[in-house]
């Protein structure tokens, strides 16, 4: 499967998209929110979060109202068929990534292993 097929298959739900937009709305006009996996963590992945200026010509780009997302297309092997959503619980708000092909997950919600 190659990058541009995967894309479409990673998704920005209604609430991240909306404080991805809330966030960027107080930095410079055209930046974007970067997710990208690295190895690490407590589970042997994690997510990381990033704001970027500048788009990499392989970026797979994800628009959602008015939200801009950039994924590697090295992270979006691990990401395939995620969603990203934003939860506001009582532990704190932070953004997650639903990712169907994570075999555990660590309780930071940031770490996942394959």
């Amino acid at each position: 499967m190659d990058a541009t097929t995967m894309d479409a298959s990673v998704t920005v739900s209604e609430r991240a998209a909306r404080r991805i937009g809330e966030i960027l709305k107080n930095e410079p006009a055209g930046t974007m929110l970067r997710v990208s996996v690295e190895g690490g963590g407590c589970s042997g992945f994690q997510y990381k979060f990033d704001m970027e200026r500048e788009k990499a010509g392989d970026d797979i780009v994800i628009n959602r109202d008015g939200a801009t997302v950039l994924i590697d297309p090295m992270s979006v092997e691990y990401m395939a068929g995620s969603e990203i959503d934003f939860v506001d619980d009582l532990i704190g708000a932070s953004f997650k990534v639903k990712n169907p092909n994570a075999t555990a997950s660590c309780g930071c919600g940031t770490s996942f292993s394959l």
